[in-house]
């Protein structure tokens, strides 16, 4: 018996590595050389790093040195989460982070913030932040630290960061966007979100697993370094440099800045997948449909069809997907982001994820659409005939 082609639809846990990636990086693995070396070798390092960092740059419409690169974006979270910034050369602390109750949960975890110190923004039925609850937080007059997911992982929502950014900026905090799912899929932009710093992971779109980056507006206004010693990447992050991941992430991150710019293609594949999805099962629940979302992302329940059920059958049929977040030891539990939407225990049970990537076809969505009545049919054939 022939089997069938693997299908991977689960970019939002982490890309396939692109070939001009893994070529990148294969060259880079061949040639000695620390970036912190004066010696010809280490020049050629460090040019390479800095070539990865304008590219890095370019995906979030910053300058080069405004890219520090870390071990991924839980490392650059836990950086920008910290009470203590430089602002000019001046030591700053801030009092409090409010957070998005959607975070993901190496937000979630507050970084370097004590928990006595954390207010959670709750978020309506589409998971969108609720901008009045956030004025009101920020009324105050603390100095806060608001940290808001640009694209949520689970659902693919889009935060209205522009507005959530001028909130901050008149209140005279401080803004952390996690751009994690964002980046490759929709465009990057600092100075129209009014962030002061931005977190990116390389795997999300192509680049090599254990490379994200801390993306700062201005590089006057830093957090405090995590990791000290050395003094790499301008004093803000000790540690040699992965000089090969670095290299990877800077090619990924040119094809995904291009990417961005035209998603129309991706948009197409996800709503005929979710129109195939409907068509079997007419009841199915789209998480966040109403809202903006990034074209990559489906996160949809049906009744009766358990979801850590439904991932092994899929899986048996050589199809990848998720029912949420990948961070949590490949545990399968209720999505604290679906909860925070308000939807019930039973219905977040049965919640999938499906997340298109750079290396996503036709015949991808083909497979599974071929795939999904065949485990309705085995799971909850009545599923197919119920009324939406």
């Amino acid at each position: 018996m022939v089997k069938s082609t693997p299908v991977y639809l689960d970019h939002n846990a982490g890309a396939p590595l692109r070939p001009s990636a893994r070529d990148a990086m294969l060259d880079v693995m061949m040639v000695p050389g620390n970036g912190s070396s004066v010696h010809g070798h280490g020049r050629a390092a460090r040019g390479r790093i800095e070539e990865a960092r304008e590219k890095v740059a370019q995906l979030c419409g910053a300058r080069n040195r405004a890219v520090t690169f870390t071990s991924g974006a839980t490392e650059a979270n836990v950086t920008v989460l910290t009470p203590s910034w430089q602002d000019q050369g001046a030591p700053v602390y801030l009092d409090r982070l409010i957070r998005s109750a959607v975070e993901h949960p190496s937000v979630v975890s507050g970084g370097r913030f004590p928990v006595k110190d954390q207010d959670v923004l709750p978020v309506d039925g589409n998971g969108v932040v609720d901008l009045a609850i956030l004025k009101e937080k920020l009324a105050s007059g603390e100095p806060a630290l608001v940290s808001v997911m640009a694209a949520n992982n689970e659902t693919g929502v889009i935060q209205p960061l522009a507005e959530i950014g001028a909130l901050v900026q008149e209140a005279g905090g401080f803004f952390h966007v996690d751009a994690v799912q964002a980046a490759g899929r929709m465009p990057i932009d600092l100075n129209a979100w009014q962030a002061d710093a931005i977190t990116l992971s390389a795997h999300k779109f192509g680049g090599p697993q254990g490379m994200g980056a801390v993306v700062v507006r201005s590089t006057a206004r830093v957090p405090q370094p995590l990791i000290t010693g050395g003094g790499q990447e301008n004093w803000r992050r000790s540690g040699t440099e992965n000089v090969a991941g670095i290299v990877g992430f800077g090619i990924a991150a040119a094809e995904a800045y291009m990417e961005a710019q035209d998603t129309d293609a991706i948009v197409a594949l996800r709503d005929r997948l979710e129109s195939g999805i409907a068509a079997v099962c007419p009841q199915v629940k789209i998480f966040g449909k109403d809202a903006a979302r990034l074209g990559n992302t489906c996160c949809f329940a049906v009744s009766g069809i358990p979801a850590e059920t439904a991932l092994i059958a899929f899986d048996l049929e050589r199809v990848s997907v998720s029912s949420g977040s990948a961070c949590s030891s490949g545990k399968v539990s209720v999505s604290h982001v679906l909860t925070a939407m308000g939807v019930d225990e039973e219905t977040a049970r049965c919640a999938l994820r499906v997340s298109l990537g750079w290396n996503t076809g036709q015949e991808d969505i083909d497979r599974f659409l071929s795939v999904w009545p065949v485990i309705v049919d085995r799971l909850n054939p009545a599923a197919k005939t119920r009324a939406a």
